[in-house]
C-alpha cells in the first residue's frame, strides 16, 4: 500500500481540503439530477458510489476525526446506502500509512528519542494503519510488541475537522443540522478523548482487569513506561483480525458459535454490570489467535453510561415491557424519545414509530437464544431502518431524538449484532450475568 509522506495539519489547509470535497460532492449532485431523469435507480446508486469515493479519499489523506466519522458510520448498514459502507469500512484498519521518515519525525516529537532509542527493534512497516493512527511491530527485553503512533496534528484538528465535516455528516445522516448540536458535540467529545493515549491506557487497564474473569476472552498486556498521550506500547498477540478468520476453514460453526457468545457475554457484562463499554465493535479489533481463542483490542473509545441512561435502557430491554403502557411511555421520555411537550399527534407519530423500530431489534433480547445468523431478519432489519430514515427526512416533525448517548450504545450493540451475524453465532441471549462463570 502507498504511504503518506506529509498529513496536513494546519486548519487552513485542512479546511481548504474538505471544501475541495464539498464542491466534487455538489458536482456529483448536479450531475445526479441530471442522469435521473434517464435511469432513477441506476444514477442514484453512481452517486452514492461517487460520493463515498472522494469522500473516503479525502479523509485518508487529512485523516483523525473525519476519518473516525466515517468508520463510525461505516458501522451504520442498517442507515447507510451500501456504497458508503463499503468505502468507509476502509476506515477500520485499511488506511494508507505514514512513511517511515514521517513515523520518525512524528514519534521523536512525540517521545523526544527515535524509535531504535526507546526499543531494541522497531519496525518502521507499519502492521496495521486506522483512522487516529498506526501500529508497529517492537522488541523490548526479548518481547514482541505493538507500539500505536497517532497520527500528527490530530488531537489538534478534531473540532475544526467536525465543524467543517457537521453538514456533510448530517446529509449522510439524514439529521436536521439545525438541533443535531448535542449529538454532534457527543461524537467530538469522545473524538478527543480517543486522542489521549493516556486515557486510553487507564481504560485498557481497568477494562481488561474487570473483565479477566470472563471465560475464553485476552487482552494485551499494556507497557504504562513506553506509552504517553500519543504513542501506546502493548504486548504483541498474535492472531488475525475477525474477518479474515471467517475466510478460513478453521471458523467451523462450532468454534463460531463460542466466540459469538463470547463476544455477547463480553458486551453484556460490560454494559450491565460495570456500565461502560468498548464502543468500538469492528472486525479490527477482534483478533483470533493461533489456538482459536478470542482477543479483544483497543479501548480508546469506551462509554460510560450514567446512571439516569442506564436505568431507563435497561427497561427497555424487559420482555413485557410494552404491554405496560403508561411505564413504557415514561422510559420513551427519559431517553428523549417522546418529549413532555410533544403534542398528541406528535407524540403518536414517534411512539409508533419507535415501537415499531424496538420490537424488532431487541427480538434478541425476548428469548433464551438467538440465532445472528438468520438472513430474514437483518434483511429486515436494514429496511425497516431505511423505511424510518426516509420517514424523518419527510416527516413534519423534527426528526432528532434521542438521548446523546444512544449514539455510542447504538454504534455499540448494531456493532456487535453485525460482528455476530458475520458470525452467523447462536447465542444464549437471556442468560443472566449473575450465571457467568466468572471464577
Amino acid at each position: 500500500m502507498k504511504t503518506t509522506d506529509k498529513i496536513p495539519t494546519g486548519k487552513l489547509k485542512r479546511a481548504g481540503k474538505i471544501l475541495k470535497t464539498g464542491l466534487k460532492v455538489g458536482k456529483n449532485y448536479a450531475s445526479y439530477y441530471g442522469d435521473k431523469i434517464v435511469n432513477k435507480k441506476d444514477s442514484k446508486e453512481k452517486l452514492d458510489r461517487k460520493n463515498a469515493s472522494d469522500i473516503m479519499k479525502s479523509l485518508q489523506e487529512l485523516k483523525g476525526g473525519g476519518l473516525k466519522v466515517a468508520q463510525m458510520l461505516s458501522m451504520e448498514e442498517n442507515m447507510l446506502p451500501k456504497a458508503y459502507v463499503e468505502q468507509f469500512s476502509l476506515a477500520q484498519f485499511s488506511v494508507p500509512p505514514l512513511s517511515a521518515p514521517l513515523v520518525k519525525k512524528t514519534f521523536i516529537k512525540y517521545f523526544g528519542a527515535a524509535p531504535e532509542e526507546v526499543y531494541d527493534q522497531f519496525d518502521y512497516k507499519s502492521r496495521f494503519a486506522a483512522s487516529i493512527g498506526q501500529v508497529h511491530e517492537a522488541w523490548k527485553d526479548g518481547v514482541k510488541l505493538a507500539v500505536k503512533i497517532q497520527y500528527p496534528g490530530v488531537s489538534a484538528s478534531i473540532q475544526s475537522d467536525l465543524a467543517m465535516l457537521k453538514p456533510l455528516a448530517s446529509r449522510i445522516m439524514g439529521l436536521n443540522l439545525q438541533d443535531a448540536d448535542k449529538y454532534f458535540k457527543e461524537v467530538e467529545a469522545k473524538l478527543i478523548e480517543e486522542t489521549d493515549y493516556k486515557l486510553e491506557l487507564k481504560n485498557s487497564l481497568e477494562l481488561s482487569s474487570a473483565c479477566a474473569a470472563l471465560p475464553g476472552i485476552a487482552f494485551p498486556k499494556y507497557l504504562p513506561e513506553y506509552s504517553n498521550e500519543r504513542v501506546i506500547t502493548m504486548e504483541w498477540i498474535e492472531g488475525i483480525h475477525l474477518s479474515e478468520w471467517l475466510k478460513t476453514k478453521r471458523a467451523t460453526a462450532n468454534r463460531r458459535n463460542i466466540i459469538a457468545q463470547q463476544l455477547w457475554d463480553f458486551y453484556m457484562f460490560q454494559i450491565h454490570e460495570l456500565n461502560k463499554v468498548h464502543a468500538d465493535p469492528h472486525p479490527g479489533n477482534i483478533i483470533i489467535t493461533p489456538d482459536e481463542g478470542l482477543a479483544i483490542i483497543d479501548f480508546g473509545c469506551v462509554k460510560e453510561l450514567p446512571l439516569d441512561f442506564y436505568t431507563p435502557y435497561a427497561g427497555l430491554l424487559e420482555p413485557d415491557i410494552m404491554h405496560d403502557d403508561s411505564r413504557y411511555e415514561a422510559l420513551l421520555i427519559e431517553l428523549e424519545m417522546l418529549y413532555e411537550d410533544d403534542s398528541a399527534k406528535e407524540k403518536a407519530y414517534f411512539k409508533n414509530l419507535f415501537t415499531e423500530v424496538l420490537s424488532f431489534a431487541l427480538t434478541p433480547f425476548r428469548s433464551a437464544s438467538f440465532d445472528f445468523g438468520d438472513k430474514a431478519f437483518f434483511k429486515e432489519l436494514t429496511d425497516i431502518g431505511e423505511r424510518m430514515s426516509k420517514e424523518l427526512l419527510t416527516s413534519e416533525f423534527k426528526p432528532n431524538r434521542g438521548s446523546k448517548h444512544m449514539i455510542y450504545v447504538n454504534r455499540t450493540m448494531f456493532g456487535l449484532y453485525n460482528l455476530l451475524h458475520n458470525l452467523k453465532g447462536k447465542v444464549e441471549t437471556r442468560m443472566s450475568i449473575q450465571t457467568l462463570e466468572l471464577t
